[in-house]
């Protein structure tokens, strides 16, 4: 009898949006990503990876706030199907 497979995560379309220097730096406002990422720290550093204007805009060297479904979230926030994740950076304001 041979061991079962493991499971493996369930793949998710989720949008993604990218707000000032961020939207900027990539041209583009948002997209649609298919992803076996479980939290959004794992989602940016799956974005890292594509290198290029993601590895710089998202880099970890540089503050980046994140939302879940409209609300500031941390990197362990996990991500479900049809979710909606945004990148920004820190706002000041005066």
């Amino acid at each position: 009898m041979t061991a079962p497979a493991p499971l493996q995560p369930a793949a998710k379309r989720i949008t993604v949006r990218y707000f000032a220097a961020i939207r900027e730096a990539l041209g583009q406002g948002s997209e649609s990503v298919h992803t076996d990422a479980a939290t959004l720290g794992v989602l940016r550093d799956a974005l890292i990876a594509r290198g290029g204007a993601y590895a710089e805009a998202l880099t970890r060297s540089r503050a980046v706030r994140m939302a879940l479904d409209q609300t500031l979230a941390s990197e362990d926030a996990a991500l479900h199907d049809g979710a909606e994740v945004a990148f920004f950076p820190p706002v000041t304001g005066g």
